[in-house]
């Protein structure tokens, strides 16, 4: 079971597997805090002559992924996204956007996590804000945070290598690979319900 579970993750810490992950990191149902930011620090650092390419391709696999949840909120409206957002949560929201714009939301993409940064996505979507304008600010924040720690690892990749080789890190990789799992389970079995409370008729909704 170790070996299997070690095999998904250093599979994963590839280009195409950076990609993938940050793609569905932007995604409602991936839960995997930081996941993004790990993987390029590690690939950065394993192929220091390529680091300015992770960060491309983290940013890549992000705006992909944020496309998604950016429609889906297009497709429920505002008024649909009170069911997968809380009230003071969406408040915030709409009043940056009705303050500052598109730039407002896509700029919070900065602040770490556990930030819900896929929330702001699927308001930006169901407020209607500028497109174009909203996902250029977006990648180039994006480009900005995994940049950053590509330069970072370049600087102290050996350090990090050495890091890395311990048995520690590899039971760490196998207890966040499992967390993702669960987490994502987790939050595709909540998103179901809500869904599902949503199309049921009026009448038939329970009554608190």
């Amino acid at each position: 079971m170790r070996g299997f579970f070690v095999g998904i993750f250093v599979s994963l810490l590839s280009w195409w597997g950076l990609w993938l992950i940050a793609a569905l990191d932007s995604t409602m149902v991936f839960f995997l805090p930081l996941g993004v930011d790990i993987a390029v620090v590690i690939l950065a650092s394993r192929s220091r002559e390529l680091f300015w390419m992770y960060s491309i391709v983290a940013s890549a696999g992000s705006l992909c992924g944020a496309a998604v949840t950016y429609y889906v909120g297009r497709r429920i409206g505002e008024a649909g996204l009170e069911r997968f957002v809380s009230k003071n949560r969406l408040m915030g929201f709409r009043r940056r956007v009705e303050e500052k714009g598109a730039v407002a939301l896509a700029v919070l993409d900065l602040i770490p996590p556990p930030f819900p940064f896929t929330a702001c996505i699927l308001a930006a979507g169901a407020l209607q804000v500028s497109t174009p304008l909203f996902f250029i600010t977006l990648f180039l924040t994006r480009l900005v945070r995994f940049g950053a720690e590509a330069v970072l690892a370049y600087f102290y990749g050996r350090q990090i290598i050495t890091w890395l080789k311990s048995e520690t890190i590899e039971y760490i990789g196998m207890a966040l690979l499992a967390a993702a799992v669960i987490g994502t389970a987790i939050t595709t079995i909540q998103l179901v319900r809500k869904a599902r409370a949503h199309r049921r008729p009026a009448g038939k909704r329970r009554v608190a």
